[in-house]
C-alpha cells in the first residue's frame, strides 16, 4: 500500500504514553491543603470554594504525541476512509458523513463503553463514536496470526470504520434494541451478522481506494484477505483451545469474513450491505 506523502487525518487522539495520575482535584495533597487553610482560620465553606472538591476525578499528565511511521500510516488510512465515505454516504444514504475520531492507546483505555484492555483488540464504541486501537495489535497480527503488511493493518481500521457507518445509519441501535427480545444464541448470531457487514463495508472501502486512489496492488488485497482469514473465530478458537464452538462466535468464520470482504471489494456498492442480514448469503 503506497501511503507515504499522502494526506493524514487530523481526527486522531493520541493517548499513548500517558503518565500516572497527577493529584489535582483529590488525594492526599488536596486534603493536606484544606487542613492547612482551615488551621489558618479560613471558613470551611471558603476553603471548599478555593480548593477543588475532594471527589473530583484525578487528571492525567498529558501525553506527548508520537509521530512514528506506524502512526503516519494509520492517519493516512483514516484519511482515505474519510474521503471514500465522504463521497459514498451522501450518494447512497442521502446524508452527510460525520467521520469518527480514532484513539491510539497503550495497555488500557477508558471509553464511553467502559474500560477496555488492549488484549480485546481494536474496537468501535458507538456511544462516543470513536475507534480505539493499541498499535501493538499489529505486532500480534503479524506474529501470532501470520498476517503482516500495511494493507492488512488498513483492513483492521476499515472494519472498525464500517461499524461507525452502521452506527450512523442507526443499525447499531436497531440491533441493540432487539437484545431483550432474543435468546443469547439468536442475539449472538445477529451480532456476528453485524461483524460480517462491517467486513463487507471494509471491502467497499477497498474497492474505491483501489479504483480512485490507485494505491493498491494484488499483494495488498492478498494481505487484507489473509488478515480477514487469520482472525476468523474458528481459526482463533482452534488455535487457542484446539476445538471450535460455533455458538461462541463473535465475528464469523475465516471463510465468512473473507467472503464478505471480497463481496464488498467486488461490488463497491454499500447499498448491498443488508444482505449480510439475510439468510441466503451471496
Amino acid at each position: 500500500m503506497r501511503w507515504e506523502g499522502r494526506r493524514q487525518s487530523e481526527n486522531v487522539e493520541d493517548r499513548r504514553g500517558i503518565g500516572g495520575p497527577v493529584l489535582v482535584g483529590g488525594g492526599l495533597i488536596t486534603l493536606l491543603l484544606m487542613v492547612a487553610m482551615m488551621f489558618l482560620g479560613l471558613d470551611p465553606q471558603q476553603v471548599a470554594q478555593i480548593v477543588p472538591d475532594l471527589g473530583a476525578a484525578q487528571q492525567q499528565a498529558p501525553a506527548k504525541p508520537i509521530n512514528d511511521e506506524m502512526t503516519k500510516m494509520v492517519r493516512v488510512v483514516l484519511a482515505d476512509n474519510e474521503d471514500v465515505w465522504g463521497r459514498l454516504f451522501p450518494k447512497h444514504f442521502r446524508g452527510r458523513y460525520a467521520p469518527p475520531t480514532l484513539v491510539l492507546f497503550s495497555g488500557r483505555v477508558q471509553s464511553a463503553c467502559g474500560m477496555a484492555s488492549a488484549a480485546a483488540g481494536p474496537f468501535y464504541c458507538p456511544l462516543d463514536k470513536k475507534v480505539y486501537i493499541d498499535l501493538a495489535f499489529y505486532d500480534e497480527l503479524k506474529r501470532r496470526f501470520g498476517a503482516p503488511g500495511d494493507f492488512a493493518q488498513a483492513y483492521v481500521i476499515a472494519h472498525e470504520i464500517g461499524h461507525h457507518v452502521q452506527n450512523q445509519l442507526g443499525i447499531s441501535n436497531k440491533v441493540q434494541s432487539m437484545r431483550q427480545r432474543l435468546s443469547d444464541r439468536e442475539y449472538n448470531k445477529l451480532s456476528v451478522r453485524m461483524e460480517l457487514q462491517a467486513d463487507f463495508l471494509a471491502g467497499v472501502w477497498a474497492h474505491h481506494v483501489a479504483r480512485y486512489a490507485g494505491i493498491l496492488d494484488e499483494e495488498d488485497i492478498r494481505e487484507a484477505v489473509n488478515a480477514a482469514a487469520a482472525i476468523g473465530d474458528d481459526r482463533i478458537q482452534k488455535q487457542a483451545q484446539g476445538y471450535v464452538v460455533p455458538d461462541a462466535f463473535t465475528h464469523g468464520t475465516s471463510e465468512q469474513r473473507v467472503r464478505w470482504f471480497l463481496y464488498g471489494l467486488k461490488t463497491g456498492n454499500p447499498e448491498l450491505m443488508d444482505r449480510a442480514f439475510e439468510v441466503d448469503e451471496p
